[in-house]
């Protein structure tokens, strides 16, 4: 008990440093950026010494960098995440405003990955050596070469355009109408993770199907669905596990490209606005957002696995 408390601990105290640099990287590195802030709410305007001291003083530009993070942590830590420069509005209002649309889209994305990227490696795995391994690997490879955008292009031209399945443009009202306009843009945004987590699923249970215990298990006469459930995928869910912690934040990434396409307000879209027009809050929140959530997942299948694997709990514990 003991070594566990320490283990989660460990990883806690590691979890708030990685965060803690993490802030400073994307603070600090908006002083890196061409660009002058002010210019940009000015809009080319030739105000009064006063009116430029006000906007200023308002935003914090007038304090040094060091009081500017202080400030700036301080009111993350509290959910205050500064104002919009393009919006004039809290930024914690112009997340929420966006948020539904995107977690709509992750979510639908992430069950699809789930569906058919666990379905075709598990298929392969058990079908190695046969046309239908062969197959999978095959198709698996040539999507995975298809880029997020170049699938929403092709989605569009067939599903959209020359069936008229589905809908092309914007988040839709009520929520059927929203599933359905989010049918495109998350199989566009799955297509790539679906290859990831289909050839690692497979990859894993091929290692699993060789271990000496399975072999014991089928020999014992066990059902084989059974030796595949109990002995194969759970064994086999480590690396599966590990990879799905970093595709939550590489979905969050890269649905500013899909939400481009069909023409979602949601984050993704809102991040790229917000870069384009140096609007640091938003884009200082955003990135600590995704970085956050990466880092939090990614502790959480730290902290798991060894409910799923014990051996890894074990090994834990004789160190």
């Amino acid at each position: 008990m003991a070594s566990v408390a320490r283990a989660v601990l460990g990883k806690l105290a590691g979890l708030a440093l990685t965060l803690f640099l993490a802030s400073l990287l994307v603070f600090f590195s908006r002083f890196l950026v061409p660009g002058d802030p002010l210019a940009f709410l000015l809009r080319g305007r030739k105000p009064s010494p006063e009116a430029v001291a006000l906007v200023t003083e308002q935003y914090g530009l007038n304090l040094p960098p060091w009081q500017q993070y202080l400030h700036w942590m301080g009111g993350m830590l509290t959910g205050d995440f500064g104002r919009s420069m393009q919006y004039r509005q809290d930024v914690s209002e112009v997340l929420l405003d966006r948020l539904p649309v995107t977690l709509g889209l992750v979510i639908m994305a992430g069950l699809l990955i789930t569906v058919f990227g666990l379905a075709a490696g598990i298929l392969a795995a058990l079908k190695r050596g046969t046309w239908v391994d062969r197959t999978v690997v095959v198709t698996l490879t040539a999507f995975g070469a298809i880029p997020s955008f170049v699938a929403a292009i092709a989605f569009i031209a067939l599903f959209a355009v020359q069936l008229g399945w589905f809908p092309s443009f914007g988040s839709g009202e009520g929520f059927a109408d929203t599933l359905r306009h989010l049918v495109l843009p998350s199989a566009a945004l799955a297509l790539v993770y679906v290859v990831l987590i289909g050839k690692v699923t497979r990859s894993s249970m091929v290692e699993q199907l060789d271990r000496e215990h399975v072999e014991v298990a089928t020999s014992r006469g066990l059902k084989r669905a059974s030796v595949v459930r109990r002995h194969v995928f759970r064994n086999a869910l480590g690396p599966i596990l590990t990879v799905s912690g970093m595709l939550v934040a590489g979905l969050l990434v890269s649905s500013s490209i899909v939400e481009s396409a069909f023409g979602l307000s949601g984050v993704g879209s809102l991040l790229v606005q917000s870069v384009d027009r140096l609007d640091f809050p938003v884009v200082q929140a955003l990135v600590l957002l995704v970085v956050t959530v990466f880092v939090v997942l990614n502790a959480i299948v730290d902290l798991i696995q060894p409910l799923i694997d014990p051996r890894l709990a074990a090994g834990a514990g004789a160190r």
